[in-house]
């Protein structure tokens, strides 16, 4: 990958983690955010302990996938997740990690996401699971993560957080946003009383559509379920 390659994706990464404070989905510099370089074993990734507002492009730190990094600034203390994430998944182009307060207040109870709402089903499954916990930048706590986040492209960390992927950053950006706005509808209808859960059938049905979401007619196949039930397409008059 060429240099100015490189660079962009420095600035994309510290424009993201800027975003993350600025949406109130994370506070300070307790977050962390990594993106895969393409067609290579590295990814970069937040240092340790810099605020995003002074956060400079060649502050950012880039790692490989054997567990070393390169320059002379520590990666973040949550290095760990991010390379677990990246060495298991390669559907994985971008990780972004934060201390959302509604994901956070739900981790603290141990709680994860039920199915309250059709759009638990970003999340890749029919929930958003509560890891285990273990203690922060710990191998123990990455592993962990790993288990909840099977079949999941999103999880809440006990007592910690939230961590999601996607493939590329203003995908996991967005993924990040809805898995908090779920966190706190599902808080604010816990003040109200015990929220009606959608069936596992409805469910397969909403995971079966979000595989389409997005798509244009021309890009589905005959056994793909549409996202959209299209109305009826009308071609221009003739002059």
């Amino acid at each position: 990958m060429s240099p100015p390659d490189t660079i962009a994706l420095c600035r994309a990464l510290i424009e993201a983690c800027r975003e993350m404070n600025a949406l109130g989905i994370n506070q300070g510099t307790s977050g962390n955010i990594s993106v895969r370089v393409p067609d290579s074993d590295r990814f970069l990734i937040t240092p340790s302990g810099i605020p995003y507002d002074r956060m400079a492009v060649d502050q950012i730190v880039e790692m490989d996938l054997e567990g070393g990094y390169y320059g002379d600034l520590l990666p973040s203390s949550e290095w760990r997740m991010h390379y677990d994430i990246y060495r298991t998944r390669p559907d994985a182009g971008a990780v972004v990690h934060t201390h959302a307060n509604y994901c956070t207040a739900l981790s603290c109870l141990r709680l994860g996401i039920p199915p309250f709402h059709y759009m638990i089903g970003v999340g890749g499954g029919t929930d958003i699971r509560c890891a285990d916990y273990a203690t922060f930048g710990t191998q123990a706590l990455s592993n962990n993560m790993l288990a909840a986040l099977d079949e999941r492209k999103a999880c809440l960390l006990a007592n910690h957080g939230m961590i999601c992927l996607r493939e590329n950053l203003d995908k996991a950006m967005w993924l990040a946003v809805e898995v908090e706005t779920l966190a706190k509808q599902y808080w604010v209808a816990r003040q109200i009383g015990e929220p009606v859960l959608l069936d596992q059938d409805e469910m397969a049905g909403v995971l079966a559509r979000f595989a389409t979401y997005g798509k244009q007619p021309h890009e589905l196949t005959d056994r793909d379920a549409p996202a959209v039930e299209a109305p009826v397409h009308r071609t221009p008059a003739a002059a």
